[in-house]
């Protein structure tokens, strides 16, 4: 009697045990942005690209002149929709856009960049770049610092060097002078995430 007893506990135990895990399967919900080992192999592979695009750039000289690609009459970068000092339709017209435009467009990834830098005040100011909208939570996120200094020209459109130095007087260049040894340093942070 007493065995019977053991074996029917232990199989009601185990149809408790297998409700359970029927009824908290089916509390939790698995969509297609649900975190998984494949979206995370995603994001990085999209962060492995954004710190490969800020590299190429900054090796190849292009993310500087990039940075300086303002047009200092307008006070806005160099050919930007809408009367907005940032681009929002691609990226701007030098090769640190040609980088972008082949890493993230080709590939239907939307992105953003922003400069970071600190204003006299040493508060952290962000300007926006490129803006392609709001970021997913699945965003990732890279970032490169430069240098300005006092001396460094503005670029025109066509990215040649011009005659408009930073640290002279009438430049209304939107990175702030930090009125020390250098002009300001700026960090170029590239977000990016799936569409």
């Amino acid at each position: 009697m007493r065995a019977q007893a053991h074996t029917l506990e232990a199989i009601v135990s185990g149809m408790l045990l297998l409700a359970s895990l029927v009824f908290a399967l089916q509390m939790t919900a698995v969509t297609p942005l649900s975190a998984s080992t494949s979206s995370q192999h995603i994001e990085n592979q999209q962060q492995a690209i954004c710190h490969g695009v800020l590299a190429s750039a900054a090796a190849e000289d292009a993310l500087k002149p990039a940075v300086l690609y303002w047009d200092n009459s307008t006070a806005q970068f160099h050919n930007t929709a809408g009367g907005r000092e940032y681009y929002t339709n691609g990226p701007p017209d030098n090769r640190f856009g040609e980088l972008l435009e082949r890493a993230f467009d080709q590939r239907g990834i939307a992105y953003n960049v922003y400069f970071r830098f600190q204003n006299t005040q040493e508060k952290t100011v962000t300007t926006r770049y490129v803006y392609s909208g709001e970021p997913s939570d699945n965003a990732v996120r890279a970032s490169h610092t430069i240098t300005l200094m006092d001396d460094d020209h503005l670029r025109d459109a066509d990215g040649t060097r011009n005659s408009t130095r930073l640290g002279d007087p009438a430049t209304d260049y939107t990175v702030s002078d930090t009125g020390k040894n250098v002009y300001n340093t700026v960090s170029v942070e590239v977000v990016a995430w799936r569409i």
